[in-house]
């Protein structure tokens, strides 16, 4: 992700759900070896189920997922926890992720894209000063 940039911009609320796709085809995993794969790092359980997986990829209707999930996502999928954080942020809540030039600090705006560019750069000032405290 870009320093100081947004999450990629939004892809019609399937951010999560495309990223569960493309990984899955990239891995060159079923459902089920996907969800396996799925764990908790910090429970050491299984995280999701391969019917969650296959309903989010399809854009069916699902439950958002909870920290676990995300964490057991971000290992099955080899992905970065901020990456599926962003996604389904994106996805579930409409929330934009913001970043500090150096990605240290992130901030959730609700509509980021949508703002003109000199409220985005009032944004990105308010985050650096975080970063720089």
């Amino acid at each position: 992700m870009a320093a100081g940039k947004s999450a990629p911009a939004s892809t019609g609320g399937n951010e999560l759900s495309n990223l569960v796709l493309e990984r899955k085809e990239a891995l060159r995993l079923s459902y089920e070896k996907l969800a396996a794969r799925c764990i908790d790092p910090e429970t050491g359980e299984q995280s999701v189920k391969s019917s969650w997986l296959h309903r989010i990829a399809t854009r069916e209707p699902v439950q958002s997922p909870d920290l676990a999930a995300l964490r057991g996502m971000a290992a099955g999928l080899e992905v970065p926890l901020r990456t599926v954080q962003d996604a389904a942020a994106a996805q579930f809540f409409g929330m934009d992720s913001v970043y500090s030039e150096d990605a240290q600090v992130r901030a959730m705006v609700h509509g980021f894209e949508d703002l003109s560019p000199e409220d985005q750069r009032k944004v990105l000032a308010i985050i650096e000063t975080f970063r720089q405290s």
